[in-house]
């Protein structure tokens, strides 16, 4: 062994101490015949040999005794190394003991004095080969789990970057184990993040995760579809970094069973106000139809009493006239009111709602009275197109008429707001498929959304009927109610009902 001039200082035995001290084997190899030269005290400690028992060993004496860790093999690969310079290759030695030593072994040529060599140099990698395999079988239970659970599990780092999920976490966001995976991009990409039912942002969620804290996740499938998920965020602190852990599940049900329940109750507080509001109308009626009679017996008194004094010359027929004008005119105002007092009594008197088999053409009839009155005010046009047959459904007639009048109602409001050679009402019955059909079309400005998602009405004055109780009284008689697009303009909402001879649902 030459000594670098460089350091001249360091003599031969100075680099023997190195290498003794070493906690790396060595092994020096003959680069021609491959015996054993010499041996550093950690290889003679790793394989149980002396430093005298090893020089005469061969590779068969020293290694694995399964094919790939062959004689040849071994040749070769020393071999391999006196060539090209260098060789690694996982070598597997066997200790005096018969100990399998799985190791790291790289091989370099040197040369030596007395001619080329090959060094050896390995490390024990049982312990890392252990350690890889745990890694690889924990990494194959995560993996199991992911795919198979049905847990909604996101790991997230902590600006809120999704690092882990589950598949089914995948499939709520609207991707599947195939798709390109979410890691990296923010969870607040695919859904909103909520608290207590309001929207927050990523950094309002992990402040309250101390270390653990409630999350909501509202998720759009589409327009008309919602999935909320609830469950925990917990904060993971491990060697200084941030995770957090994300467990949910789907409580889209409860949500909207939820608000299912509130808006029925709203239905049912509106219902019961429309119903006093009938009551109301019937007292009104009940009080007004004395006073009305009396003020028609004073005007025919009057005027008979007016025939009598032109009769006997005290009243002069000029101003006969001109009194009878007035009380002609009184008395048609009388009769008119009387006429909207009977049609109103007659409405509303049958408070109990009895369902029973009516003809809706009779329905429609007894609401056009309110309707022409309605639209007479705002100039609205309205034509009825009743089926030449009878259309009997099985009913609550009162409420179907209330829904019919409010369906036309909200026709006419809105073709008052519109130019005056628009504002026309068509109102149809009809046999269709098994049901009775009312619809109402109107050609006014149409709607952006579902109307019967509203509970309660917008207008100004407005009842407090509103679509939604009438979704509800048609729903309740096991029918159907709806709004669309006219594709000449304007909008149609129709409800249909079961004819009397088909089974009730």
């Amino acid at each position: 062994m030459q000594v670098d001039p460089i350091a001249p200082e360091l003599v031969t035995t100075d680099f023997v101490a190195m290498m003794n001290a070493l906690h790396m084997c060595v092994l020096i190899h003959d680069a021609r015949t491959k015996n054993i030269l010499w041996a550093n005290p950690a290889a003679c400690e790793m394989l149980e040999f002396s430093l005298a028992e090893i020089r005469p060993l061969k590779a068969n004496d020293m290694s694995s005794s399964a094919q790939q860790y062959d004689r040849v093999i071994g040749r070769a690969w020393l071999q391999d190394a006196v060539e090209r310079g260098s060789s690694r290759i996982e070598w597997h030695y066997r200790s005096k003991s018969g100990r399998i030593i799985p190791t790291d072994a790289l091989a370099v040529r040197v040369e030596l004095a007395q001619g080329p060599a090959v060094m050896v140099q390995f490390r024990d990698i049982e312990r890392e080969q252990q350690v890889e395999r745990e890694l690889r079988l924990t990494t194959s239970y995560v993996d199991a789990l992911a795919r198979h659970t049905s847990t909604v599990a996101f790991m997230l780092d902590a600006d809120g970057a999704v690092r882990f999920a589950t598949d089914s976490a995948l499939t709520y966001i609207g991707l599947t184990a195939d798709d390109d995976p979410p890691m990296g991009r923010p969870l607040t990409a695919y859904a909103q993040l909520r608290l207590g039912g309001r929207p927050v942002s990523w950094s309002e969620v992990a402040t309250g995760a101390d270390p653990i804290g409630p999350v909501q996740l509202e998720l759009f499938s589409d327009e008309q579809h919602t999935t909320w998920l609830e469950g925990s965020l917990e904060r993971l602190r491990e060697q200084e970094i941030d995770a957090y852990l994300m467990i949910l599940h789907d409580v889209s049900e409860r949500v909207r069973g939820e608000a299912r329940r509130e808006l029925e109750l709203r239905h049912e507080n509106y219902l019961a106000r429309y119903n006093a509001m009938g009551d109301m109308a019937m007292a009104i009626a009940h009080e007004l139809g004395q006073p009305l009679a009396a003020a028609g017996n004073f005007i025919a008194g009057i005027r008979a009493r007016t025939a009598l004094m032109v009769g006997t010359g005290e009243l002069p027929v000029p101003v006969a006239d001109q009194v009878g004008y007035g009380l002609e005119s009184a008395a048609r105002q009388i009769d008119r009111a009387t006429a909207i007092v009977s049609a109103l009594r007659s409405f509303v008197g049958h408070l109990e709602h009895v369902e029973q088999v009516v003809d809706l053409n009779d329905v429609v009839s007894d609401c056009l009275y309110f309707i022409r009155l309605r639209a007479a005010s705002s100039a609205v046009t309205v034509e009825v197109r009743l089926a030449a047959e009878p259309v009997l459904v099985r009913c609550e007639r009162v409420l179907t008429g209330q829904v019919v009048m409010n369906l036309c109602f909200n026709a006419i409001d809105e073709m008052a707001a519109c130019r005056q050679e628009v504002r026309h009402v068509t109102l149809t019955t009809r046999v269709n498929e098994g049901t009775g059909v009312v619809t109402v079309d109107d050609r006014g400005r149409g709607f952006s959304r579902d109307p019967f998602a509203e509970s309660f009405t917008s207008k100004e004055g407005g009842s407090g009927i509103g679509l939604a109780l009438s979704h509800r009284i048609i729903s309740r008689q096991h029918g159907s109610i709806w709004a669309e697009r006219r594709q000449t303009g304007g909008s149609r909402f129709g409800f249909a009902l079961p004819l009397a001879d088909q089974p009730s649902a």
